[in-house]
């Protein structure tokens, strides 16, 4: 018992550590939107110099999340997180100093620098330092973190910025991101991973499944057609969530004419309902032990609750609820998707396979406002809802297709 209740506080303070860094990368994925309206009245700048910004951060984010889980695999998870921690404070740095475009861009491309290292090295060190029955609450409490960073950029910066100026307010972010670092650092003996032990498993275990074959190589894990599957899956995945986070508001006000201040707030509340969601999908994941179903579940509430909002047609008091559903469906399947992740991932190899994994989340973030963003501008206001519900049918049909190559897998 004595030994059962020390490894779980073990996995405790683990899991509080590396969902503390990975709340900050989520805070930063949203420092630089909330600012646009005082930039723009700084320098002069479009939305669309503005909104540049960010495909920019997200398409270095893609690139760097794909590359760095090579790095982890070879290095070790924790000074790559002490690296990407540090650079997203040297990125709120330059933006405070920002004195025109240039600098901006240049805190874009360092912000997708270090935003991109967080997936390989969380779920590295997840996968080995937590025990495996504490794996779902793990995957649940890091979503959570997720979201809750998501709601506190917005609602920091520009306070921040009201009380002093929007230099003042990347300053803060900053500072925030050394005082995380310094955290990380004082514990940094509880975020230790034993690379070469990591390796051996990733040799013994190919070696199980493939009797007389050559040692696997650095690059084989991408022939494995599930690591595929699970990067289209991600890209679905925030594709649909990207596109109701940029243009929902303003789709909310041409079809039912509610302001776009209170379609933000449905916005929060869907966030606030993912991470409500998270929770729960922890202890489902635990006890259902069924990824695809859950994940099936809460994409099918999700795409009926996009086409009502499609037609037109649903009471104004009742939009509210729909938002907080199909917050809740996020929350409840992010931790049977790590799970189905986890399970296409050969033994050994995580960083290397979430780092392509998680690459797709980049690119689904970075182009699905480009693609809404022409239906909007087309006066077509409703195929946001549509297009979304549409995603999610795709993410069900390819959340099954990998279920059935990690069952081939196991058997």
């Amino acid at each position: 018992m004595t030994v059962a209740l020390s490894r779980r506080a073990s996995d405790v303070r683990v899991i509080g550590l590396i969902s503390l860094a990975h709340g900050s990368s989520h805070f930063f994925h949203l420092i630089l939107p909330p600012m646009f309206p005082w930039l723009k009245a700084e320098f002069g700048f479009n939305y669309a110099e503005l909104g540049l910004l960010m495909t920019i951060f997200f398409v270095v984010s893609c690139i760097v999340q794909a590359s760095s889980g090579f790095l982890v695999d070879r290095i070790g998870a924790r000074p790559v997180l002490f690296v990407g921690v540090g650079l997203l404070s040297l990125a709120a740095l330059t933006y405070s100093q920002s004195n025109g475009y240039a600098m901006l861009v240049l805190g874009a491309v360092i912000a997708g620098c270090g935003n991109g290292v967080f997936h390989p090295v969380d779920y590295t060190l997840i996968n080995h330092k937590v025990s495996p029955p504490n794996l779902p609450y793990a995957y649940s409490v890091h979503g959570v973190t997720g979201y809750l960073g998501w709601a506190a950029a917005p609602a920091l910066m520009v306070g921040m910025t009201t009380l002093f100026d929007w230099r003042i307010a990347f300053l803060t972010a900053a500072t925030l991101e050394v005082l995380i670092l310094l955290i990380l650092w004082l514990s940094r003996e509880r975020l230790i991973d034993d690379v070469q032990a990591r390796r051996d498993e990733s040799q013994a275990s190919h070696a199980a499944s493939n009797p007389g074959a050559a040692p696997l190589s650095t690059f084989g894990f991408l022939k494995l057609p599930a690591v595929w599957l699970c990067w289209i899956f991600f890209f679905f995945s925030m594709a649909a969530t990207t596109g109701l986070q940029s243009f929902a508001p303003t789709a909310l006000f041409e079809i039912y004419e509610i302001s776009v201040s209170s379609g933000n707030y449905y916005l929060t509340l869907l966030s606030m309902g993912g991470a409500g969601g998270m929770l729960l999908g922890g202890y489902l994941a635990t006890r259902l032990k069924v990824p695809e179903r859950i994940i099936t579940m809460c994409f099918t509430v999700n795409i009926l609750m996009g086409l009502l909002l499609a037609t037109g047609l649903v009471p104004k008091e009742i939009i509210v609820l729909t938002f907080v559903v199909i917050g809740l469906g996020l929350g409840i399947a992010a931790p049977s998707r790590d799970l189905m992740v986890r399970s296409a991932t050969p033994s050994g190899s995580s960083g290397r396979v979430y780092g392509i994994v998680y690459s797709g989340i980049d690119l689904g973030a970075a182009l699905s406002p480009l693609i809404f963003g022409i239906f909007l501008d087309g006066g077509f206001p409703k195929l946001l809802f549509v297009g979304v519900a549409l995603i999610q049918l795709m993410i069900i049909l390819t959340g099954f297709k990998v279920s059935t190559f990690t069952a081939a897998k196991s058997s």
